[in-house]
């Protein structure tokens, strides 16, 4: 009798425990948000040719995924890729749910492989040109004067360099045509001029043009506009969430904490995509 005793007691505690257990989860189920616990992922992919410090881009970017996080109702987790292959492989195993692409070639290649989709461009660089600077004594008045010339432009896998290509092919005359060099940085080009390392020079830093001018250069000739600096989200999301981080972002000045994200990424807005300009430059960037 004892033992069957026992055995009543234990069972009869088992039964409580997981009662206990079973009223535990259901708590922590009501406390849940409705929308999705998983985080999701904003990955930052600024320009190779210009300098900025992890921190400062970290900074830009943390008050805007906050915001965006606060309207789906998720939590939104910065990552910095500042590697443009890094960011390329990533984005081909859709690992980030949203992501702010400075190169308009790396974000527009996705788009059309339909792995992600355009949800806002950043104000100020929707018409993004690259200027070719020379000394005032060169007479260059188009493309094919190019020709048997030495260029500078900045890393190959920037989209300067990559526009430059577009303005090659266009006018026909081959990379084989004359001769590229690049560097690193922007701010780099004017000194290969100024020390006859090259004859033209290759930029889209309105800054660099500036001081070129300003010093007694001149631009030769300009490229067509590409929107640079895009927001795409993963075409894994859905169509509402999508819609969703593209009224964040188009309405940011319209609140408190939207015009603080602002202030602190630097820009002044972001607005909606053109479809029929988007498709134009992917054909002109040959990808």
């Amino acid at each position: 009798m004892r033992k069957t005793a026992t055995t009543s007691s234990t069972r009869f505690l088992a039964r409580c425990f997981g009662a206990i257990a079973t009223a535990g989860f259901a708590l922590v189920a009501m406390a849940e948000p409705s929308g999705s616990s998983t985080d999701l992922v904003f990955s930052v992919t600024e320009g190779v040719t210009y300098q900025a410090t992890p921190k400062e881009i970290r900074d830009k970017f943390e008050p805007l995924a906050e915001v965006i996080g606060r309207a789906l109702r998720r939590n939104v987790k910065v990552v910095l890729v500042p590697g443009y292959d890094d960011a390329r492989a990533g984005l081909r195993r859709q690992e980030y749910d949203i992501a702010f692409i400075h190169p308009a070639h790396v974000a527009m290649a996705e788009i059309k492989a339909g792995r992600y989709r355009s949800i806002a461009w950043t104000s100020g660089y929707t018409d993004y040109t690259v200027s070719l600077l020379a000394k005032q004594d060169e007479s260059i008045k188009d493309l094919g004067d190019l020709k048997g010339r030495k260029m500078v432009t900045p890393d190959p896998d920037s989209i300067t360099a990559v526009m430059v290509r577009s303005m090659l092919r266009t006018g026909n005359v081959g990379t084989g045509d004359l001769k590229l060099l690049t560097t690193r940085y922007q701010d780099a080009v004017p000194f290969y001029l100024e020390n006859g390392f090259a004859t033209v020079g290759a930029t889209a830093a309105n800054g660099v043009v500036k001081q070129w001018i300003d010093k007694g250069g001149k631009v030769v000739l300009r490229s067509r506009g590409v929107p640079i600096k895009q927001v795409i989200a993963s075409s894994r999301l859905s169509a509402e969430e999508r819609e969703r981080i593209h009224d964040v972002l188009v309405n940011l000045a319209q609140s408190d904490a939207g015009r603080r994200a602002l202030a602190a990424s630097g820009y002044k807005a972001f607005v909606a995509t053109d479809a029929d300009l988007e498709e134009k430059t992917i054909a002109w960037l040959g990808l």
